[in-house]
């Protein structure tokens, strides 16, 4: 069957206590290293997040110049069409004028 839980006796206790002291100054250095790592990991951070800020400005910059060759690109690409769309009109115009004739 199970065995009961084992009861914790007062040597327990005792030697668990004793043990406390001498832990403490390798957990406060333990948790002096994990500080020093989160600040360095933070120091990271900020330099990242720096460097964002200055690619997602020049993102904008890149964003609005492409938008403005696309703009130019269509002006001229639409002149083009409509004079070419002109020169049929006014070429199937004097074709059927000379049919016509």
């Amino acid at each position: 069957m199970s065995q009961p839980p084992p009861r914790s006796t007062s040597t327990g206790v005792a030697s668990r206590l004793s043990t406390i002291p001498s832990q403490k100054p390798r957990q406060l250095s333990h948790l002096h290293s994990q500080l020093a790592q989160l600040t360095a990991h933070m120091s990271d951070l900020e330099n990242l997040l720096r460097m964002t800020s200055i690619q997602a400005e020049s993102m904008r910059g890149l964003g609005a110049y492409s938008g403005a060759m696309f703009m130019a690109a269509s002006k001229v690409l639409g002149e083009e069409t409509m004079s070419d769309s002109n020169n049929a009109a006014q070429s199937s115009q004097n074709e059927s004028q000379r049919h016509g004739d």
